[in-house]
């Protein structure tokens, strides 16, 4: 496929979405390989906090988990749900000093981000994702198996018509 055909396949819509999940997906992969990179800087740092070593563990597992999934679209929507209710808890139980506006700063960023995560969970990672690709492969393989049906597939329908393919 040339680049042109490429161009005139995809929508800007699925690249929007791409571009988006891996702007939010970046901070959560980052953080979660500076923190294991440097386990024991950060138990030290975590324990100041409060925070014991299962929970620095599971911190670790979640934002590169979850970020690399919202990232290549692999479960992304529950990855999404994932960090966006990490980052609520985040901004609840560390940055709750308003009286600095640094603290305040990260509060408000974490429910921003929180948010973000969110509206991802709702429309999904769009065709620019391993899930599809995933999809698309199971299609393949049903269609050789199983008589083909000639009805064209629906596509994922776009947000302007107001309609996720999540289920309310």
């Amino acid at each position: 496929m040339t680049p042109t055909e490429l161009a005139e396949k995809l929508h800007v819509r699925d690249v929007v979405l791409l571009a988006g999940r891996l702007l939010l997906s970046l901070v959560f992969v980052h953080e979660g390989l500076q923190l294991a990179t440097h386990f024991e800087g950060a138990q030290k740092a975590m324990a100041a906090l409060g925070v014991g070593t299962p929970l620095l563990i599971a911190t670790i597992a979640l934002q590169l988990g979850a970020g690399l999934s919202v990232a290549l679209g692999i479960l992304a929507r529950l990855g999404a749900i994932g960090l966006g209710l990490f980052c609520l808890m985040t901004a609840s139980l560390f940055h709750t000093n308003f009286a600095s506006q640094n603290e305040l700063l990260h509060f408000e960023k974490d429910l921003a981000i929180a948010g973000g995560m969110f509206i991802l969970a709702l429309s999904g990672a769009g065709r620019l994702s391993v899930d599809k690709v995933l999809v698309e492969m199971m299609k393949g393989k049903a269609g050789a198996s199983a008589k083909v049906d000639t009805a064209p597939a629906p596509s994922e329908p776009h947000l302007s018509t107001g309609v996720t393919s999540l289920p309310l």
